[in-house]
């Protein structure tokens, strides 16, 4: 039986947190549906106001799990529902509690950055853990599979159906803010996502090669592959320490480098993905 992940679950939840005080304080008092499974909700609790936006963002991921399962055949994991599920049910429970009735600032720039910014935020966390939040990205697939159209496209091609909606909803000002949105909510995402991934290329040559190998597979306990070639001035053969490593590692090699060779040549690459037994990020 596989062994629960707490550091992921953690994670997931501090996501869910971020991501609906995004939407619940900036986004939704300001009617800015910016796609997803949360826009349809605002657009429809526009037309039917008894029924909360939470409330109606349940049961859309209800729906949607359930067609998802007819349609496509896909098993969908336990971390998805939860995350849909939890966040529709952490926005109602937000409204009960803080009853929030207008937007915490007047400016709707301000609520649309900011509100985007929290919740492309708590995306990303979530979706560094593997999992997402339902919603669109089950709409998207069923359009993939009917289509010749990409994944890509086809989640694009949900959210700006939805946007359109929010324009017959609130407005055609509130639908252009929207159609920013959803471009700023992925550029954000996107950022994001690569930024918690990076990684570091470490290129070492020095007379110390063996001492630095040493250190780095058993004090830092990361691989080192090494590489031979030749001095281009002096012709002396040489090998060369390649090794990937997270910022906090690269600290602690190059403090201990420069401790045992301050002539040692090193460059660096930063690198948002690897893959590799030992070495997945």
């Amino acid at each position: 039986m596989k062994k629960f992940d707490n550091k992921r679950f953690f994670l997931i939840n501090i996501g869910i947190l971020i991501l609906a005080a995004g939407l619940y304080f900036f986004l939704i008092p300001s009617d800015l549906a910016v796609g997803g499974i949360t826009g349809l909700a605002m657009v429809l609790n526009k037309f039917i106001p008894m029924l909360r936006v939470g409330t109606i963002m349940f049961i859309g991921n209800v729906i949607l799990f359930i067609i998802a399962f007819i349609i496509l055949g896909k098993e969908f994991t336990g971390y998805t529902i939860y995350t849909s599920l939890v966040i529709s049910g952490l926005i109602d429970v937000l409204d009960l509690m803080v009853n929030l009735k207008a937007p915490l600032v007047d400016d709707i720039i301000l609520n649309l950055v900011y509100g985007i910014m929290i919740q492309g935020i708590g995306m990303a966390i979530i979706l560094n853990q593997g999992t997402s939040t339902g919603g669109t990205d089950i709409v998207a697939k069923i359009i993939n599979k009917y289509t010749d159209f990409p994944i890509g496209i086809s989640l694009l091609i949900a959210d700006v159906l939805i946007v359109v909606s929010s324009i017959f909803a609130f407005g055609i000002d509130i639908g252009l803010y929207a159609f920013i949105g959803i471009t700023l909510n992925s550029v954000i995402i996107d950022k994001f996502i690569a930024g918690f991934n990076t990684r570091i290329k470490v290129v070492i040559i020095s007379e110390k090669e063996r001492e630095i190998s040493k250190y780095i597979t058993h004090e830092i306990s990361r691989g080192v592959t090494l590489l031979y070639g030749a001095g281009g001035f002096s012709n002396k053969d040489k090998r060369i320490i390649n090794t990937v490593v997270s910022r906090k590692e690269y600290v602690k090699i190059k403090k201990h480098i420069k401790e045992i060779d301050p002539k040692a040549f090193i460059w660096i690459n930063f690198v948002n993905e690897v893959l590799g037994e030992g070495f997945s990020y």
